[in-house]
């Protein structure tokens, strides 16, 4: 089955509808899941077939431009600190659907990042290695543990790799991080913006939520692939023409070229699935994930991600981190509570932030967590992109 969508990278050379085999498709679903997204971009009312004039696509880019933007348009004084960044070393941390049974288990021969499941364990109230080792899977997969199991192992791997010969310089070399999705937690841990354990109670905290507002409503999201973004857009509006209001759809998650997803009302997914082949899409694939995350589906999660937020001392950024809401890094540590709280309901950018960074001439990175979904992503945007996994 399925885990949640915010990570899996796997945007291969798709074979065609004809050949592909039952093995292709049951290991081509194991490795879709990282995915999650800006406020949903709608286009104008006009052609909705699969191929769309050249000013509608001139139109559909504004609106993505104005999309991104928005939280520079938000930004304060105290905001622009890194403004002109610049940047050679990234670390990357990954998203829910990254874990895997038997992760952390490196990290116990290592004292430091042994001690942070520890920690782990009295603010959660459980075993999380055992889990993370163990499992089972059905667990591990749950929303509400995989999103602690994550953030942890992923900095018990940052210290897996100070560890290391020269592991210490390259930590100290690192001028800007990301994390996908959950992942965006994990990045402002490792740059000082808050605490170990606060950022561990703020997960968990996120979790919860999450799967609450899931449980709320009925929803779903889908794996759109083979097609631009331009394209799924066009679906979704295609699909979105024949659903009521509370089944509407979005792309959920920008991920890599030929890999979008889709969130919304159980209807609207059915209605894109249903229209995906007269599109062009090589395949849908539906995600086994509790709702339609990076939605408003989502909008329940936020006032408490609100309070706990409030309550939760930020610094700001040694680095920058660059959001997922607006592929843009912040410093100011109201602003940085704003994104956070919007993040669950707002489409991820990643493909937009890997580009940025590309083009910031970005010469060395690290994932650093569990699989290596990020590196995956980062190869099928920029095949010439240098990147090495750290595990634990």
């Amino acid at each position: 089955m399925l885990r949640c969508p915010f990570l899996h990278p796997i945007c291969p050379k798709f074979p065609s509808p004809t050949s592909q085999s039952s093995n292709f498709l049951n290991n081509f679903k194991m490795s879709l899941l990282s995915l999650v997204p800006v406020p949903a971009i709608s286009l104008p009312k006009g052609s909705r077939n699969g191929g769309g004039s050249s000013s509608m696509r001139s139109q559909w880019r504004s609106r993505v431009s104005m999309s991104v933007s928005v939280g520079s348009r938000e930004a304060v004084a105290g905001d622009e600190l890194f403004k002109d960044y610049k940047a050679s070393c990234a670390f990357f941390f990954p998203g829910q659907g990254a874990q895997t049974v038997g992760m952390g288990k490196e990290a116990q021969s290592v004292p430091a990042a042994a001690e942070l499941f520890e920690k782990a364990n009295d603010i959660l109230g459980f075993n999380l290695l055992d889990v993370c080792r163990n499992g089972p899977k059905e667990k591990l997969d749950s929303t509400v543990i995989s999103q602690p199991a994550i953030y942890v192992t992923s900095l018990a791997a940052v210290e897996v790799l100070r560890a290391r010969d020269g592991g210490q310089d390259i930590i100290n070399s690192v001028d800007v991080t990301c994390g996908l999705s959950l992942g965006e937690y994990t990045a402002l841990a490792f740059s000082g913006a808050f605490s170990f354990e606060d950022g561990l109670k703020l997960v968990k905290l996120r979790g919860e939520a999450m799967q609450d507002a899931a449980d709320a409503a009925t929803s779903a999201m889908v794996s759109v692939i083979g097609l631009d973004s331009e394209k799924v857009q066009l679906l979704c509006d295609a699909a979105n023409e024949e659903v009521d209001e509370k089944e509407k759809v979005q792309i959920a998650n920008f991920l890599c070229p030929g890999n979008y997803a889709v969130s919304g009302g159980v209807k609207g997914v059915e209605a894109v699935e249903a229209k995906a082949k007269s599109f062009k899409a090589r395949m849908t694939v539906r995600l086994a994930v509790a709702g339609a995350f990076h939605t408003r589906f989502m909008e329940p999660a936020v006032s408490r991600l609100e309070a706990a937020l409030a309550a939760t001392e930020i610094r700001k950024p040694r680095i920058p981190v660059i959001s997922n809401v607006d592929a843009q890094p912040h410093s100011d540590p109201e602003m940085i509570k704003k994104i956070l709280a919007r993040q669950v309901t707002s489409p991820v950018q990643w493909e937009l932030t890997v580009k940025t960074l590309m083009n910031k001439e970005v010469t060395k990175s690290y994932e650093l967590g569990p699989g290596k979904v990020i590196a995956g992503i980062v190869k099928r945007i920029n095949k010439s992109a240098v990147i090495e996994n750290i595990s634990a």
